[in-house]
């Protein structure tokens, strides 16, 4: 699994990160959250929320957005943009 990250300020790009871990054989869903924790220790930021909207947005368009509300802590980002690249699996 391919996963990429990006990090807005308004309509502003601020960091891009991209993590591929390998296959083990796991659910979708566990290797997705082994992925999205990759990727947000690349770009030095919290694990956000996952809420409902997101599962419905990464079902239906393999990409979800994240809002600085869906964070513990405090961010100096908008939002947290998330796609899945497709690796042919």
């Amino acid at each position: 699994m391919i996963l990429e990250g990006r990090l807005f300020k308004a309509n502003l790009l601020l960091a891009q990160s991209m993590v591929e871990l390998a296959p083990r054989d796991q659910h979708f869903s566990h290797e997705l959250e082994q992925n999205l924790i990759a990727l947000c220790r690349s770009l030095d930021i919290p694990v956000p929320l996952w809420l409902s909207k997101n599962t419905t947005e990464f079902a239906r368009f393999h990409q979800t957005v994240f809002f600085s509300e869906q964070f513990t802590d405090k961010v100096n980002f908008d939002r947290f943009q998330i796609k899945w690249e497709d690796d042919g699996r």
